[in-house]
């Protein structure tokens, strides 16, 4: 629950949603300091990539920090928070002014500034899980292949169109299937386990349930079981079916078909014969070999009641 004792960080990104981000920020700072004093938070505005995280890392004397945007900068406030000392690390809060919001909704926070103030002001903390590949830090999702394209072209189709939401995710997934639906060789153990290779058409590695602006694609993935949730899509499969799964994953249907294999695990590591697309949560990641863990109760994150 937030609180005056202890001052309150909000990092915001102004340029969030289309440039909304500001005007959120200005709205969100002016409610908590309603309620909880008007020195009891402090404003920082993010001036470009990887600042979030700077700041967040830089952190000292709060007893809590809240991400204002699109996941893209929950994920830099999260890895410049795993930075400090887990005894120095404050409770992370979210308040979503972004495109797909798939960590506020894993939290249950709403995409409504006001809505969303409210109920971190009666939340309660958590501690939350973390993942991590090849140093870096990722909350909620981490992909390759075919997800992860769309993921990518969405946030180009989205700076060049200035458009938001599931919809533009689906028109990029649409798009990807029916030209991109490429088959990836890989190799993977889990848990230190025999190595076993295999082609994908997507490999999807998750903290919470969500990717893609509320594509549930792995279910019943919790953020606080200490586990890896994973999601494979192998072929064979046409253009058509692959669409037709596609659909279905926005419900989290896709896992009745026969080409989805889930699995868990605490660690794997995975190798591609070739660089694929790949992202965590929302932001581009490259490579061909991925060590791949979770952080169990990493980070305090405040969840509405």
């Amino acid at each position: 629950m937030l609180s005056s004792e202890g001052s309150i960080l909000l990092i915001a990104n102004p340029a969030a949603q289309n440039g909304n981000g500001a005007a959120a920020a200005q709205r969100a700072v002016g409610l908590l300091r309603a309620q909880l004093g008007e020195d009891a938070v402090v404003l920082a505005r993010t001036a470009g990539p990887r600042h979030a995280s700077e700041i967040a890392e830089r952190a000292e004397g709060c007893s809590t920090v809240i991400a204002l945007g699109g996941d893209g900068v929950i994920h830099e406030v999260a890895g410049g928070l795993m930075r400090r000392p887990a005894a120095r690390r404050p409770a992370l809060g979210v308040i979503p002014v972004g495109s797909g919001n798939d960590y506020a909704r894993t939290l249950g926070v709403s995409t409504k500034v006001d809505e969303a103030c409210a109920q971190l002001l009666g939340a309660e903390a958590r501690l939350a899980d973390v993942g991590r590949v090849n140093g870096h830090w990722f909350v909620e999702t981490l992909s390759f292949g075919l997800d992860a394209a769309i993921a990518l072209d969405t946030m180009e189709r989205r700076v060049r169109t200035g458009r938001t939401g599931t919809v533009l995710y689906m028109e990029s997934g649409i798009d990807q299937l029916l030209h991109h639906l490429d088959l990836r060789r890989y190799r993977v153990s889990f848990d230190g386990g025999e190595t076993v290779e295999a082609e994908s058409v997507t490999f999807a590695v998750q903290i919470g349930p969500y990717y893609g602006g509320g594509f549930k694609i792995c279910p019943d993935a919790r953020i606080d079981d200490g586990l890896l949730d994973v999601c494979v899509a192998h072929p064979p499969v046409g253009a058509a079916r692959a669409l037709y799964i596609f659909l279905r994953a926005k419900g989290g249907k896709h896992v009745r078909f026969k080409q989805i294999e889930l699995r868990r695990c605490r660690t794997l590591h995975l190798e591609f014969d070739e660089a694929p697309p790949a992202q965590m949560d929302g932001e581009l990641i490259e490579g061909t070999s991925f060590d791949i863990a979770v952080e169990p109760a990493a980070l305090n994150v405040l969840v509405p009641f």
